[in-house]
């Protein structure tokens, strides 16, 4: 029998549910999750239902179908279809060897909409993404409220089969560049693909080794916001963080709150943003080449100060520099993983034994302590971790530069820095765009932010649709 059959594709799972009915003398069996299916559901709105029906006609399936309230209903032929319906939560009710109705009965096993935790703003919304898809996709809706916005769907993993959404602009958006990112999704051939995390690796350029190119957000006014520019969204199953792409390296230093209040405090902010950028990335190392290969251009006192800390200090500059980096990181590292119930106290201990323990042990120069710290804090200016790790990485590499080569090796990085962000791409727009390419119009929106009402246009490296007033 069909059940049977089913029941052994499951591997006799204890939480598989199958009940036959006899209804006006013809055989139904329910067959049903328990933990994904909804019974009350299936008690008050299937079962109750079966028990009236009177059969017309040999037609079992469509008469189920058609006296059955539901909106998302559909009778199967397929095995492999009916095995996939159950672990979506569809009741199947099986009332042939061959065929069976699929009944959706989800039950909600979601956390609602919570507020935002990685990304807060002070006047922005509060709401945030969760791991429902349906919820996710109508956090978007909610905000564009337009035909216009297209939702392609398909299913990737060959376990999983996660559910994923493609978000568009259908008369803003290229279409090349969604063919594009579906056909990179199509080519996926994994066992399973569990979040949006997994799908960036798919999804993300080659032509950037560090930088991140694909934006992971929680907040669907961001999404949103991206969408009506001619960006991609991304939307997974049982993820709370949804893709954007194509994204650009201003991106980075764009907030949601950049659009609640006056341009001129959200363009202090970003250059503000802008200077932790290079701070995070070029302290240290201007710290090591000027106290190792470049103390002329120091003022003397300046220099007799530096050089007066460092006399009891074993180490060198660069051994100094690296042993505090990495302690700041694995005290950061711990911080995030840390329970929410031990507090600070990570925190309290790590700054005792990185500040006052060190310096008073003779390991760790002040000024070293102040240069590192204004680094990491800087570093901690972005809320993508993707971003943070970047900056982590290049300030190793000027670190390196800066003790062999002094500030001609901080150039040298620079450029190297400067070349990587050139050529770098994200889905085939370059990166560092409105700079390189220059597109003079995006410039009212890039570092120094004009009012909402002057920015009249559109990227035209995201759509051919760039004028963004509606003339009456």
């Amino acid at each position: 029998m069909l059940a049977d059959e089913i029941k052994k594709a499951f591997g006799n799972a204890t939480d598989l549910i199958i009940r036959p009915f006899i209804i006006d003398n013809k055989e139904i069996t329910l067959v049903m999750s328990e933990v994904l299916g909804s019974s009350d559901y299936v008690n008050d709105f299937i079962l109750k239902k079966l028990l009236t029906i009177k059969f017309n006609s040999n037609d079992i399936g469509n008469e189920l179908l058609n006296f059955i309230p539901t909106n998302n209903g559909k009778i199967l032929n397929k095995f492999s279809d009916m095995t996939d319906y159950i672990c979506m939560g569809f009741a199947l009710l099986l009332y042939s060897d061959k065929e069976a109705l699929a009944i959706e009965a989800r039950t909600s096993i979601d956390r609602g909409v919570a507020e935002v935790n990685n990304e807060s703003t002070v006047m922005g919304s509060k709401d945030a993404f969760n791991e429902n898809f349906n919820t996710n996709i109508g956090l978007i809706r909610r905000r564009i409220r337009t035909n216009e916005l297209y939702v392609d769907g398909m299913f990737i993993g060959k376990n999983t089969k996660t559910k994923i959404g493609i978000l568009y602009m259908n008369n803003i958006a290229i279409k090349k560049n969604v063919r594009e990112i579906k056909e990179k999704l199509e080519k996926i051939n994994v066992d399973g693909i569990i979040d949006t995390g997994s799908l960036k690796t798919y999804l993300d350029t080659k032509t950037s080794l560090l930088f991140p190119t694909i934006i992971s957000t929680e907040r669907p006014d961001r999404v949103s916001q991206a969408l009506l520019e001619g960006k991609v969204a991304i939307v997974a199953d049982n993820s709370p963080f949804v893709l954007i792409t194509p994204t650009f390296f201003i991106d980075y230093l764009h907030t949601s709150d950049d659009y609640y209040g006056k341009a001129i405090n959200a363009s202090f902010t970003r250059i503000i943003r802008f200077i932790a950028f290079l701070i995070a990335i070029f302290i240290p190392a201007l710290y090591i080449a000027l106290t190792t290969h470049n103390q002329d251009i120091l003022p003397l006192s300046l220099f007799l100060n530096f050089a007066s800390q460092r006399e009891s200090v074993p180490f060198s500059a660069l051994i100094e520099a690296i042993f505090m980096s990495i302690s700041f990181e694995i005290l950061r590292e711990s911080d995030i993983r840390k329970p929410a119930s031990m507090g600070s106290s990570v925190s309290i201990l790590g700054g005792l034994i990185l500040g006052d323990a060190a310096v008073a042990a003779g390991i760790i120069s002040p000024i070293m302590i102040i240069v590192i710290s204004i680094s990491a804090i800087s570093g901690l200016a972005f809320s993508s971790m993707e971003m943070i790790s970047a900056l982590r990485w290049w300030r190793f590499i000027l670190l390196f530069l800066a003790m062999f080569f002094g500030l001609f090796g901080i150039f040298t990085g620079f450029i190297i820095l400067l070349a990587s962000l050139v050529t770098t791409t994200s889905l085939n727009v370059p990166y560092l765009a409105p700079f390189s390419p220059f597109i003079k119009t995006e410039l009212k929106d890039a570092i120094i932010k004009s009012d909402n009402k002057k920015i009249r246009k559109r990227n035209p490296l995201l759509t051919k649709n760039i004028i963004r007033e509606i003339k009456k």
